[in-house]
């Protein structure tokens, strides 16, 4: 029985489940803890949750029709300009030629809980995802199926043991893969979209002293079986102090760091040794965050704060910024960002429907570091830097989600204005306008309109260019949401994109920075989903 569960669940994250199978493995490793754990411990309680989410998108004029994507601007035209791993590409067009695009999804969560002692309990959780029509793959017209020949994104999200009031002392820690949300999910989530989630290998304790709580932990995020080498980590310190009335103040410090090999492009150990006499070799990436951040409210006011510096060495980042013909990239890559969230609202408590009005302003930075000068291109020996913005880490924050449902958006700033009603106990509206900019702009290739048609004047003179805009464009958003029942509800999401010039000449925004997003006139886009969500 033991073997069965390790077998079919815990290897999941290797070899995955059809989502058909899910409940039947559950239950069946469900008896397997239960008897189990019986020569152990006493089984105290067991208890069963979830929760099934279901969304449907739709995307107006915005994506990109041919696969490949294309180049919007063709690498060997921005020669000594380091462009970044993605290039030109953009998987957005923004122009008359856009797609509209559609697609419906449903994530479920299946979990066991089982407390042994007043003290030790494990927890157990399966993921599913799915789009629409992935799993069916039977021939209405012949009648074969090849379901067998294809996989699911059935998982194990969470298996975790924990431990509580360690040493008599308000201490509790949790071993195993495990949900690390913080800061309302501005940093570290459980959530990559609003139907994805995501979970982290980790060891965490937590210290609750009266008005204090401090969090540790430690996550391995990639590994091999080579001692303290090709791994990622990731640490953090998160202190949390609720002393103070209405407010909350949090203080936090994480820590990434980065061992897998980079590639290097020499072939023999001479011309190792040689660059390496040049300065040109990787170190690891040290990435450390140090954040901030207050919530609360007074009265009829609310406000929220977030703040974050990062710093530290961007090797590899910098290894996927080569110049073209260039065989090395920035060896000496640094992460100095900040980043601001900072949202404050006034609700009328007193007035019908309780308006609540509020602003909010957003600040992601960046350095784009893809234009040069004259004597930059004419000096044989000039190395460019790398383009390095705020790094979001695991965030489930959408800002833009025309341009952004995944929460990829750096490089930014948006300034927001809106109002929120209740009209009835379970119904709930949203509306707001906001203005978005790029951070640092990209300046591409001298160009020119020839009977409508951009043509580019001298592209190989890669330092004479056009000024890049930082004007983004102006949106409108509105969403209901509808509490059917304390375990059901329901929303409506619409958002419409006023484009402007830093997306129809382009822009470096997507993943952090590193993945230009462009057309080539100036075309408005639209985004609307629905969602249903039951826990239970």
């Amino acid at each position: 029985m033991r073997d069965y569960c390790r077998t079919n669940v815990v290897a999941s994250r290797k070899v995955q489940t059809p989502a058909k199978r899910m409940l039947f493995h559950f239950f069946v490793c469900a008896l397997v803890f239960s008897f189990s754990f019986a020569a152990f411990a006493e089984l105290q309680q067991v208890s069963v949750g979830g929760e099934i989410r279901i969304r449907g998108r739709y995307y107006i004029n915005a994506w990109e029709e041919q696969r490949p994507l294309p180049r919007r601007i063709a690498d060997a035209l921005l020669p000594w300009r380091p462009i970044g791993p993605t290039g030109t590409m953009s998987r957005f067009k923004w122009d008359s030629k856009g797609k509209d695009w559609t697609r419906y999804e449903t994530s479920v969560l299946l979990n066991f809980k089982a407390d042994f002692t007043e003290d030790v309990s494990a927890f157990f959780e399966l993921y599913d995802f799915h789009i629409w029509g992935e799993e069916f793959r039977s021939n209405y017209l012949t009648g074969a199926d090849s379901r067998a020949n294809n996989v699911d994104f059935t998982l194990m999200n969470q298996a975790y043991v924990e431990m509580r009031n360690l040493f008599n002392q308000p201490l509790q820690l949790r071993i195993g893969a495990q949900n690390l949300l913080f800061g309302g999910g501005w940093l570290l989530s459980n959530m990559m979209t609003p139907s994805q989630y995501i979970s982290f290998d980790a060891i965490r304790a937590t210290y609750s002293p009266g008005d204090f709580t401090i969090d540790a932990f430690a996550a391995k995020l990639n590994d091999s079986d080579r001692v303290f080498k090709e791994s990622v980590n990731l640490y953090g310190i998160y202190g949390t102090y609720n002393g103070i009335p209405e407010a909350t103040m949090s203080l936090y410090w994480l820590y990434l760091r980065d061992d897998t090999d980079i590639p290097r492009p020499e072939r023999t150990g001479w011309g190792r040794w040689v660059n390496n006499k040049r300065g040109l070799q990787y170190g690891s990436t040290n990435l450390h965050t140090l954040g901030y951040k207050l919530s609360g409210g007074t009265g009829n006011l609310d406000y929220n704060l977030d703040l974050a510096y990062q710093w530290g060495d961007a090797e590899h980042l910098g290894s996927l910024f080569k110049p073209v013909g260039r065989a090395f990239g920035d060896t000496n890559a640094k992460y100095d960002n900040y980043a601001v969230d900072a949202t404050l609202g006034y609700t009328f408590k007193e007035v019908s429907w309780q308006p609540r009005f509020f602003l909010q302003g957003v600040v992601f930075s960046g350095d784009d570091n893809r234009d040069i000068s004259f004597w930059d291109w004419v000096n044989p020996f000039y190395r460019p830097q790398a383009s390095v913005a705020f790094n979001r880490l695991f965030t489930e924050k959408n800002y833009m989600p025309t341009v952004n449902d995944n929460s990829w958006l750096s490089n930014f700033i948006q300034a927001s204005a809106g109002v929120e009603v209740q009209p009835t106990e379970k119904l709930r509206l949203h509306f707001h306008v906001a203005k978005d900019w790029v951070y640092s702009p990209f300046n591409p290739p001298k160009s020119m309109r020839v009977f409508g048609k951009k043509m580019y004047v001298a592209p190989r003179l890669s330092f004479w260019t056009d000024e890049g805009s930082r004007d983004l464009g102006w949106e409108v958003v509105a969403f209901a949401r509808y509490n059917y029942s304390p375990d059901l509800w329901f929303m409506l999401y619409g958002n419409y994109l006023w484009t402007d010039d830093a997306l129809t000449k382009g822009s470096f925004i997507h993943f952090y920075g590193t993945e230009y997003s462009g057309g080539s006139n100036d075309k408005n886009a639209g985004y609307l989903f629905w969602m249903a969500v039951l826990k239970f």
